[in-house]
């Protein structure tokens, strides 16, 4: 069993942890990566931070028929 993990590999289990899709082996050798290496330290951090940003935002999306009626009128303007 290979406990070191390569940068990248930190990455990618940093951001499946984001989406709760990590298991707790991988989040075991993310964490022993993470004491060595600044870098993905950083990565982890951001990805963090841009997380519970993207929570918090209450984001709000256009409704799909509006959305429609939109896109028919800038058709209809480009064809003028």
């Amino acid at each position: 069993m290979k406990l070191f993990l390569k940068c990248e590999e930190a990455n990618h289990t940093c951001d499946k942890n984001q989406y709760k899709d990590a298991s707790l082996l991988a989040l075991i050798k993310l964490t022993i990566h993470l004491i060595y290496c600044a870098a993905c330290r950083k990565y982890t951090a951001r990805n963090t931070k841009l997380s519970k940003l993207f929570k918090k935002s209450e984001i709000k999306t256009m409704p799909l028929d509006q959305k429609a009626a939109m896109k028919e009128r800038l058709r209809q303007e480009m064809a003028k």
